[in-house]
């Protein structure tokens, strides 16, 4: 295991002769044995970020450092890390035994130590019973295990993800994220992780960090950033269904749209143009001309456990996350109330979190 810190790490390309910047100058320490997660829309840099890491591509300014050594100009099979891709990048020619083998032989360790590593970490996933068989005779799930397990039977230092259950479908991708939690626990090397899904991001990482346009939005634990999002293109990325957003100023402790007439209490006592974040699951019903404001029921939508409600709040729409056994019908009056841990304000000109 090792720590891996980025320092100012930056990639330029050369599109049609004018430079590109796909990642700015980012700063990081994975400290050893952490679960790190970069997440983020396509095209935010996180791949590219990852791959620069891996030493797949080129590191046009910055510095890379996994434990003492400077890694900017070491090959890749030189770095000791081992990565999973979204492919699985499994030789189709061999049987599982020989996938899982093929970086030892190569490394020209001994017989008895590759078929040690092999059938451990075929037992740690669950592949024991199906050495012998080729990728083409596995389910997608069981792929995306081989691939894990050619990844652990190096021992390296650091575990590279690079969004390794896109192509599973929900049920497995709520499984497998089970699984690589529970290895994360047995192995403890340190692991950098990419996903688009926030849900990944959430349930993995012991940090997050939130990428867009190829700058780092906010670092922090999944708890912090949905807690406390430092600015609103965070908010609405983490967290679904997305936050509320309201355009609008604040003035003696209450916040105005700027559409409609929609007015609600807000702890901030700052006077000027601000965003106003609403969590859906802090809007709580309450009986009409009840609560901090009153909205009109324009659409429900029932998912069992929990009901999306859209709302018409004085000519501002929102979306509330209630309880599946709620009984309002669609053109309702109800009225709303806030849960303050849910309730965020952003300032209207740079979109960053307000004190």
């Amino acid at each position: 295991m090792a720590k891996v810190i980025l320092e100012a790490l930056t990639k330029i390309y050369e599109e049609r002769g004018k430079l590109h910047t796909a990642v700015h100058g980012v700063d990081l320490t994975i400290e050893d044995g952490e679960f790190l997660v970069l997440v983020g829309p396509s095209g935010c840099g996180k791949s590219t970020t990852l791959r620069m890491i891996a030493g797949l591509e080129a590191i046009s300014k910055g510095t890379l450092r996994i434990g003492d050594r400077v890694m900017n100009t070491v090959p890749p099979s030189e770095r000791d890390i081992a990565m999973v891709f979204q492919n699985y990048a499994l030789y189709p020619h061999m049987s599982v035994y020989e996938n899982l083998a093929f970086a030892l032989k190569l490394k020209k360790l001994p017989g008895t130590e590759i078929d040690t590593r092999v059938r451990q970490a075929a037992e740690m996933l669950g592949l024991g019973e199906l050495l012998e068989r080729k990728p083409r005779q596995l389910s997608g799930g069981q792929r995306q295990r081989v691939a894990l397990g050619r990844a652990i039977v190096r021992q390296p230092k650091v575990f590279l993800f690079d969004e390794p259950l896109s192509n599973l479908d929900a049920k497995l991708r709520v499984q497998m994220r089970r699984e690589i939690a529970a290895l994360r626990r047995q192995l403890g090397t340190t692991t950098i992780y990419v996903t688009h899904d926030q849900v990944e991001a959430m349930t993995l990482g012991d940090r997050i960090v939130v990428m867009k346009d190829g700058h780092v939005q906010q670092v922090d634990t999944p708890l912090g950033i949905y807690r406390a999002p430092a600015n609103t293109f965070v908010a609405t990325f983490v967290g679904s269904p997305p936050m509320n957003l309201v355009r609008g100023s604040l003035s003696g402790g209450v916040f105005t749209a700027t559409a409609g007439s929609l007015s609600i209490p807000v702890p901030q006592r700052m006077t000027g143009p601000a965003i106003l974040g609403l969590r859906p699951e802090a809007l709580h019903l309450r009986p009409a001309g009840e609560g901090d404001f009153t909205a009109r029921i324009d659409e429900i939508e029932p998912l069992g456990s929990e009901t999306m409600l859209t709302v018409d709040a004085s000519g501002t729409t929102l979306t509330a996350r209630v309880d599946g056994g709620t009984t309002v019908r669609r053109g309702d009056q109800t009225g709303l109330a806030v849960a303050p841990e849910g309730l965020h304000c952003f300032a209207g000109d740079s979109e960053l979190r307000l004190p």
